[in-house]
């Protein structure tokens, strides 16, 4: 069977009788299996998906299918879906089973769209790797003793493997972008508040968006605008109405784009990564564009307020898991308090234990001023500083990553080098914007990388477009 890289692709095919959508999910099941060893996958739906693809292959002869039909997607292991396990990639909750649906889980069984699996992740999505998943890491399938980015880099492995069109994850701070960079694919983090949380397993509530990895434009905005909308589950989500992005989607140029000269000649950036922005920059220049260099002196700060603030709010999402009412018990348990001790203590790995407790000493008594709160001040100066740029321009473009992929296991020894990796990505969601990774460039060493656009709260429309755009004339 051909290998598809976009959903038009396989509706055309399925149309002219080509294929059909059991075939599709045979195909990519096989595929599963034949990468079983990256570990991208903690449960794949194999019967249920089947069963899905009988029924909607009788609703495409009916002419009653919906418009994801034959889009064969995963969810990273944090989306709930009613009646499946759901563990955050986390031994704290071994055995527990959604009680109900996420949000975005319905919207896409909605219109035909058919879940495959569950992806591994970096436990409760505090990660950069996918090294800290309790079921072990996830290998990049384009060099297999490399990393594929985290959290969401199961998720990032299946589409790049083809072991399913599209996948469903969550970005916090770069937890979508970071791996579309290192696995070679699309990655859109949505305005906050454009798609429903509800459903969502919780890191930090104030950042996590519920995002999308592809192989393409088309498909990214078209299960953008099914997800998106209100949602009475959720009373951050904007009630705004939500555009048919998929219809707006042009090779148009005349954009304004801002750059950081600062951001492009940083030290950590690697330098054929830092040539390959100033090549898309003076293209589109040379494309009838408005390309304007801006001053954004405060790269450094980003990341430190980041995570405080997260791991402030990790502190207190995580509180509710304890072992008592659902998931993992410890058998070293011998009274109420070594239960919550011990359930806490061998059921949350090392990476969320850290951040735990460095969230709970930031909102501690005599920190909360010295930390949280400045945090929070950094938090709205950048937002200012950004808007200021965003008003006299469209977007503004960065590198994604400071490198490509790393090593399995190279800074897993350092976490704070581990958390510098998410310095470029971390921007969008401190300021509640939408950003996308583009695969747009290659590196001598053989690894792709991403080039990061921002956009205006609630603007996806032109993001999307620009996106286009950009795809068809670096990658065409």
């Amino acid at each position: 069977m051909s290998t598809y890289h976009s959903l038009s692709a396989i509706q055309h095919d399925l149309k002219q009788g080509k294929i059909t959508v059991s075939a599709l999910v045979k195909n990519y099941l096989e595929q599963i299996d034949r990468y079983k060893h990256l570990n991208a996958f903690l449960e794949v739906y194999t019967d249920e998906a089947l069963q899905q693809a009988t029924i909607i292959d009788e609703k495409i002869k009916a002419g009653t299918a919906g418009k994801l039909h034959g889009l064969i997607i995963s969810l990273k292991d944090v989306l709930c879906y009613k009646g499946h396990k759901i563990t955050a990639g986390s031994k704290i909750l071994t055995g527990f089973e959604s009680l109900y649906s996420a949000t975005v889980t319905e919207r896409l069984l909605a219109e035909d769209a058919i879940i495959i699996g569950r992806n591994n992740c970096d436990e409760f999505a505090m990660g950069t790797s996918n090294e800290n998943s309790a079921y072990g890491p996830v290998k990049n399938g384009l060099d297999e003793t490399k990393v594929p980015g985290g959290s969401s880099g199961g998720s990032a492995v299946a589409v790049q493997m083809d072991m399913c069109l599209a996948s469903l994850g969550t970005d916090t701070g770069g937890s979508v972008r970071q791996p579309a960079s290192f696995c070679g694919l699309v990655g859109l983090k949505p305005t906050y508040g454009r798609v429903s949380r509800y459903g969502s397993i919780a890191y930090a509530s104030s950042f996590d968006q519920i995002s999308i990895l592809a192989k393409s434009i088309e498909d990214t905005a078209l299960i953008l605008e099914v997800i998106s909308g209100k949602d009475d589950y959720d009373s951050t989500v904007s009630s705004l109405p939500v555009e048919i992005y998929s219809a707006h989607l042009t090779k148009k140029n005349n954009f304004s784009v801002a750059y950081f000269p600062d951001v492009n000649n940083h030290p950590r950036l690697d330098k054929e990564i830092s040539s390959g922005v100033h090549n898309v920059i003076s293209n589109l220049e040379s494309d009838n564009n408005k390309v304007n260099a801006a001053s954004f002196k405060y790269l450094d700060y980003l990341v430190p307020a980041y995570y405080v603030l997260t791991t402030a709010e990790a502190s207190s999402n995580l509180a509710r898991y304890d072992g008592v009412r659902y998931g993992y018990r410890s058998p070293n348990a011998t009274d109420i308090q070594t239960t919550y001790t011990k359930n806490r203590t061998e059921g949350f790995g090392k990476e969320v234990k850290r951040r735990i407790m460095l969230g709970t000493f930031v909102l501690s008594a005599g920190y909360y001023d010295a930390y949280y709160t400045q945090a929070q001040r950094v938090r709205n100066f950048i937002i200012q500083k950004i808007n200021e740029v965003l008003k006299d321009n469209d977007f503004i473009i960065l590198p994604t990553a400071p490198t490509t992929a790393f090593a399995i296991g190279e800074k897993s020894s350092d976490p704070i080098e581990m958390y510098l990796a998410d310095i470029f990505t971390v921007l969008a969601p401190l300021i509640g914007a939408p950003a996308i990774s583009l695969p747009l460039g290659k590196h001598s060493n053989g690894m792709p990388f991403g080039i990061q656009i921002v956009g205006k709260k609630f603007d996806e429309t032109n993001l999307l477009n620009f996106s286009y755009y950009l795809m068809n004339k670096f990658t065409r």
